[in-house]
């Protein structure tokens, strides 16, 4: 039976070293993350960020939805990948660091194919069906305990065959944990088992980063 190889921080640089280079905004983001500490954690890693470019070019895609913004790296990685018409709107409360991934969308010249909308998600998804938005792909990556209530809501924005996306499903290895219940770690677990017995799309976890969830919708 294959098994899945060890992926040390050493083997993760020699893959970066042979994969597509970073824009030198997605570097400028990375470096300024570097110094935000624990919040550090809240950035998607490089081989999602290239595996989103390459989905997104690879489909066709030209209209993206981002739920949780951060300082902008997903984003910023997903409007270099689509066409010169795509659109990508981003979704975060935090008006300081949507502020900061602003400052990165202009700085890139990008600022043009991304839209930030600004307050709750929940209520920015519910305005967004009202005007009958349809999405191709879909990326979540925000507090987990509204997992579960993104996933319902993008549903009805997503086109058939489009993508939702969710990050940190197994949750720095916690989710085989029995010893770890912790209120984060049984939120993962249940989003898990849901998205495992919903029968509307497809769907696999891939073990890239913190655990991604690929999900097409499939009516």
């Amino acid at each position: 039976m294959f098994k899945n190889i060890e992926v040390t921080q050493d083997l993760l640089n020699y893959i970066y070293n042979h994969s597509q280079k970073l824009h030198p905004i997605q570097k400028d983001i990375l470096k300024y993350n570097i110094n935000l500490g624990d919040q550090q954690r809240m950035q998607i890693s490089e081989a999602q960020a290239l595996f989103l470019q390459l989905l997104i070019k690879l489909m066709n895609i030209k209209n993206c939805l981002e739920i949780g913004t951060f300082t902008g790296f997903s984003a910023f990685s997903m409007a270099l990948a689509l066409p010169k018409k795509g659109k990508l709107i981003t979704l975060d409360k935090d008006r300081k660091i949507l502020k900061i991934a602003e400052n990165f969308f202009k700085k890139g010249k990008l600022n043009h194919k991304i839209k930030i909308y600004q307050g709750y998600a929940l209520d920015n998804l519910k305005k967004l069906h009202k005007q009958k938005r349809k999405f191709e792909l879909i990326f979540i990556d925000a507090d987990k305990a509204n997992y579960k209530n993104y996933y319902d809501l993008s549903l009805n924005l997503l086109q058939k065959n489009g993508f939702i996306i969710f990050d940190n499903v197994l949750w720095k290895g916690n989710v085989i944990n029995n010893n770890i219940n912790d209120k984060n770690t049984n939120v993962i677990r249940n989003f898990n088992k849901y998205i495992k017995n919903d029968f509307k799309i497809d769907k696999i976890i891939i073990p890239l980063g913190d655990g991604l969830t690929i999900c097409r919708k499939l009516k």
